[in-house]
């Protein structure tokens, strides 16, 4: 995860040192972030170790080929299938896990045949951990230094969720917009040659209408 900027706010050294080592721990809740290219006729396949009782989230969405759908499905270690859906563009599917052991999820496009896609998917692993130690636990109200870290990292959550999905938005209206750019460059191709036939068909047309024809001699005697 990449935070790009800077904030920069009046507040002591003790303040900023504590948000800091906050949001530092809170960043450290387990999660992988990929984008794939799936080949038509293809599927890919993840493979997770997971402990029991632990919650996982799988969001994934097509940024761009065909209709912008998918195949998706997750198994558990003894190998039967939890969440099954075909032809999504998005969803999102949370779990918590029954048995240990290695959880597999996979993407296919095996009901294309010509069109490759680009998959997005967030795997998280576990609840994110308290921004504050014992946080949880705690009988008595938050400090106002306390309740303005906790507020600061909402912000900063909020502002990475809509990153993410901005970007997803500014891919996938990119790819749509190169592939309507290329239908529209290969029909002014197509419609280019059909002038050219057209007004060379017509110039030959009309040239044979004005060409005089000489009458065959012939000998003419007696």
């Amino acid at each position: 995860v990449a935070v790009r900027g800077s904030v920069r706010a009046a507040m002591p050294g003790a303040v900023r040192t504590l948000c800091l080592a906050a949001l530092l721990g809170a960043l450290r809740a387990g999660g992988t972030e990929l984008t794939l290219e799936l080949p038509d006729s293809a599927q890919r396949c993840f493979h997770q170790e997971l402990e029991s009782g632990v919650k996982f989230t799988l969001d994934y969405q097509v940024i761009s080929g065909g209709h912008y759908d998918v195949d998706c499905y997750v198994e558990d270690p003894n190998g039967k299938t939890i969440y099954q859906e075909t032809k999504k563009q998005y969803d999102s599917f949370s779990h918590h896990t029954e048995a240990k052991g290695v959880y597999t999820f996979c993407f296919s496009n095996e009901f294309s045949t010509f069109s490759h896609k680009i998959v997005y998917f967030d795997f998280q692993v576990g609840d994110e951990p308290p921004i504050l130690p014992d946080m949880n636990n705690r009988v008595t109200a938050l400090t106002q230094l306390e309740s303005a870290c906790v507020t600061i990292h909402e912000m900063l959550k909020a502002v990475i969720d809509s990153q993410t999905h901005y970007r997803l938005r500014e891919a996938q209206d990119r790819s749509r917009a190169e592939e309507l750019n290329g239908r529209v460059s290969y029909w002014s191709v197509g419609e280019t040659l059909i002038l050219f036939v057209v007004s060379i068909g017509q110039v030959v047309l009309l040239k044979s209408f004005f060409t005089e024809k000489r009458p065959s001699s012939g000998g003419a005697g007696t």
